[in-house]
């Protein structure tokens, strides 16, 4: 069947069933970006994350691809356009973490409203401080989802449970199913009027490149928290740090940032982020939302069902 280049860690159910469906696998977890220009055109299909960029260059390089498939559901690290002009068919498993990044984003909106950071960190010092610390509770609160797409409406089900009012934007999703009949379509417009919390479950798209920026936050009548567990770009960091100075929001709850490589920071991101740092109304975690035991394993299981389904159809 040919040779798959695997290029990021991944469940070793991945490699398993496609030696069983006779591929060879090479596994290369800590392969860089050039050694893969060297050696992809030695392969009928490549597994990637996020480190690996297939763009024009790169596809034009793998001479024998058949495919190229994302381990998630990050749809800006491939040329898909230009890779279906190659014929050559292109994969992801956006189902494979939406609940993971769904309780990631519950999770940390519970520890923002009640204060369990500050509350554990404070303890630890002997300082108790019961008044200090007291919490608001999610019930009759209205939160916002924008973009609905599936960790969108994982999230929805599980917020159903808190007895929230879900309000939803998306552009290009004109029905909902009737399993999402306890959630409301809105404007941005609405949803920004009525929105205690606002979360962003959007792709990272030239559209979608900060649409949480100055002008949004304007337009943010109750300054709700913000959570982001969607795409760094999607909120511009200068933006979200005005409206923490002018406290046109609550607080945020960030898993993804603008740049992730700590190492290359700017002179202005250093202060950008060390500002952002210093906010005890944010709550801030690496990018693993989507991160789980469980999540890494059905992401594979996900991207082999699409592929093999798509190989046999073939034959």
């Amino acid at each position: 069947m040919g040779k798959i280049l695997i290029t990021d860690a991944a469940h070793p159910i991945l490699i398993e069933e496609f030696i069983k469906s006779n591929y060879i696998c090479d596994y290369l977890p800590d392969i860089t970006l050039q050694e893969v220009h060297r050696i992809i055109q030695n392969y009928v299909g490549i597994i990637i994350n996020s480190k690996i960029l297939m763009d024009k260059n790169l596809i034009d390089k793998g001479l024998n691809l058949k495919f190229i498939a994302r381990l998630g559901s990050g749809r800006e690290v491939v040329d898909i356009p230009y890779a279906a002009s190659k014929n050559i068919q292109t994969f992801f498993s956006p189902e494979g973490n939406s609940n993971a990044v769904a309780e990631h984003a519950l999770g940390m909106l519970l520890a923002l409203a009640n204060n369990f950071l500050k509350a554990d960190r404070e303890l630890r010092q002997k300082t108790w401080r019961r008044e200090e610390n007291r919490g608001w509770e999610l019930k009759g609160k209205t939160i916002g989802i924008i973009g609905f797409g599936h960790t969108g409406k994982a999230f929805a089900r599980k917020l159903k449970s808190m007895e929230m009012d879900i309000l939803i934007y998306d552009k290009y999703i004109n029905e909902f199913d009737a399993e999402y009949d306890f959630v409301k379509k809105v404007s941005l417009e609405e949803l920004q009027n009525e929105s205690d919390v606002i979360s962003f479950h959007l792709p990272l798209t030239p559209e979608t490149k900060h649409f949480c920026d100055d002008n949004f936050f304007n337009f943010c009548k109750k300054n709700p928290i913000i959570i982001n567990t969607s795409r760094g770009n999607v909120v511009e960091t200068a933006s979200l740090l005005n409206a923490l100075q002018n406290k046109k929001i609550k607080g945020a709850c960030l898993d993804v940032f603008e740049n992730e490589k700590v190492q290359t920071f700017t002179p202005e991101e250093e202060i950008h982020y060390g500002l952002l740092y210093e906010y005890s109304n944010v709550i801030l975690s690496p990018h693993i939302a989507g991160w789980t035991h469980e999540s890494k394993k059905l992401l594979s299981q996900v991207l082999l069902e699409k592929i093999l389904k798509s190989v046999k159809k073939e034959d």
